[in-house]
């Protein structure tokens, strides 16, 4: 989108009036901004020094009801009239209040605005928001929304003020986020299935985000021509080292239609459909469907379909990393499938006190059975052998993981492996400590070890814009990946993944995992398997143990594609 720029203020001459919970409260002349002052001090008090018989103690405490409506009233009354300096002075940080509201009008092009109070939770006041979108001629349109604010004390003098955010404006605004409305800064994109049908939202929920970054990355290269729209310009995250990373820019409203080019995905309808059905079926769910042999990715779903979780979450996979732990260990010959291996009740090191699922033990089991039971000491019982390196490099130069470099066709987080050292290099053994993963993430690992080959994941053929896959470094010795392949079958065949692997075998493996987050009461469970040519891997947030709450979304989509 092209550069606007930014203006001062510009009150409107007409004062509206804002409707709070069915009453007007009518402004005439700033008044009921005025008033507000009265009660809250006014900027008289706030010039006072701090110092001296005159100076007045800091409100403290929870705010009263009637604090908490004022205020909120106060900044609404002022935004709704026009006047951005009240609005913006009703808040604790009016520099950035004064720059988004002025933006609202210079840049997003919305007049006419009706705020109308909502429901009050404690501190938060609901708001709606109605307003009209112009632009140069084209034809308006109205725009509506939900919105929320919070009134908090400023710090200085307790005063009530509404705590600034940029979601105040818009619920789907971030910091350095704009709202601009104008010739879109990519054309349209008609996205179509693997079969050559068109994928909405209406069909597919989850799709949002991933068509909103098919848009930004392919809407030039596509053919189409771009339109009207107000949009929300998301800023470029500070940490961003690849254009992928930035969160692609987001359509509120169409003004005039542009002319969509034509982009072919690798998605499979029928596995898209099936994998929406199931994460629907759950608060916090996310999952994801590839090909093993070529890196196809077949279905992305989420739950909550506001934020790619699939793609571009990161979270602690727990047990499922023990997939490439076991690779590492296999690699340095510090475990066989079939041989006896340790696995005890505790394990210390780096001065913690590692622990299995209910304390078990497996007395004189091999690895393979550690491996299926999920046995967390037989992991961590290897890490005095290992340098604090030896599993970030496994992870990069093997699996293709943690190198920031995968360009799937939509932004990723390519998941990450740091070097750590103590305690905290043995947790990263079991899926915790600094690791970071998403379904997609663990997908290609469980690819990865089905075939022995990085496959970089990719929802838009290479040679579509002729980019460059990612790849390992170095392959997987055929020993480890038969070992490999040995420890994930005997898991889905009899152990951990067992039950909700029933009847898809014999050519499947999978793993299990569950991955203790601080300040939930239940950990995210993980599944990760495959079947056939098909792989797939799920997270449950808050679910509990993977086996029961992601590993029935896992295959059952290894099952529909079957």
């Amino acid at each position: 989108m092209g550069k606007r720029r930014r203006v001062t203020e510009e009150k409107s001459s007409t004062k509206r009036p804002l409707v709070v919970g069915g009453l007007i409260a009518v402004v005439v002349g700033g008044g009921a901004f005025g008033a507000y002052a009265l009660v809250g001090g006014g900027a008289a008090a706030e010039d006072r020094s701090s110092s001296g018989a005159d100076a007045k103690p800091v409100k403290t405490g929870p705010l009263s009801v009637k604090e908490v409506g004022t205020a909120a009233t106060a900044f609404l009354t002022a935004w709704q009239g026009g006047s951005v300096t009240k609005a913006a002075a009703a808040t604790d940080d009016s520099a950035a209040a004064k720059t988004a509201l002025t933006g609202f009008t210079k840049d997003a092009h919305i007049t006419e605005v009706t705020l109308t109070r909502g429901k009050r939770t404690g501190d938060q006041v609901a708001f709606s928001v109605k307003g009209t979108v112009s632009y140069k001629g084209t034809p308006s349109k109205p725009i509506s929304y939900e919105s929320s604010l919070t009134v908090v004390r400023r710090a200085k003098d307790g005063k009530p003020m509404v705590g600034w955010k940029p979601s105040v404006v818009h619920p789907d605004l971030g910091e350095g986020d704009r709202l601009v409305t104008g010739e879109s800064g990519t054309p349209p994109v008609k996205a179509l299935d693997r079969d050559g049908g068109e994928l909405t939202t209406a069909e597919y929920p989850s799709l949002g985000t991933v068509l909103d970054g098919l848009r930004e990355k392919y809407g030039k290269k596509a053919g189409g021509k771009a339109g009207i729209e107000l949009r929300v310009v998301h800023a470029k995250s500070a940490d961003a080292e690849k254009e992928d990373q930035k969160a692609p820019d987001k359509t509120l409203l169409e003004l005039s239609k542009g002319t969509p080019g034509t982009l072919k995905t690798t998605l499979s309808p029928s596995l898209q459909k099936t994998a929406e059905e199931k994460v629907a079926a759950k608060k916090k769910a996310s999952v994801v469907v590839m090909r093993p042999s070529t890196g196809e990715i077949l279905a992305v779903a989420n739950s909550s379909p506001g934020f790619n979780v699939a793609f571009q979450g990161s979270l602690a996979p727990g047990s499922t990393m023990k997939i490439v732990t076991s690779a590492l260990l296999f690699d340095k010959d510090l475990a066989s499938a079939d041989k006896v291996h340790p696995c005890p009740k505790y394990v210390t090191y780096g001065g913690w006190k590692f622990q299995n699922d209910d304390k078990f033990e497996i007395k004189g089991g091999t690895f393979k059975a550690s491996f299926a039971r999920s046995c967390n000491t037989a992991f961590i019982s290897q890490a005095k052998k290992l340098d604090n390196d030896s599993l970030t490099k496994e992870a990069q130069q093997v699996f293709g993981l943690g190198m920031n470099n995968w360009s799937i066709g939509v932004p990723t987080f390519d998941g990450a492996v740091p070097v750590q050292s103590q305690a905290q290099m043995a947790a990263s053994l079991i899926g915790q400590g600094g690791v970071r993963m998403n379904p997609l993430n663990m997908a290609s690992v469980v690819a990865t070890a089905k075939t022995g080959v990085f496959k970089q994941p990719y929802l838009v053929s290479p040679s579509v814009d002729n980019r460059t896959l990612a790849t390992a470094s170095r392959p997987m010795p055929s020993k480890v990946q038969s070992q490999l392949k040995e420890v994930l079958q005997y898991t889905a065949a009899a152990g951990t993944a067992a039950e909700a692997m029933a009847g898809l075998g014999p050519d499947f493996g999978a793993k299990t995992g569950s991955a203790e987050v601080d300040g939930q009461k239940q950990p995210n469970g993980w599944f990760t398997a495959w079947k056939g040519d098909l792989a797939s891997a799920g997270v449950v947030q808050q679910g509990g143990h993977g086996s029961e709450s992601a590993g029935p979304i896992v295959a059952a989509l290894l099952k529909a594609g079957s």
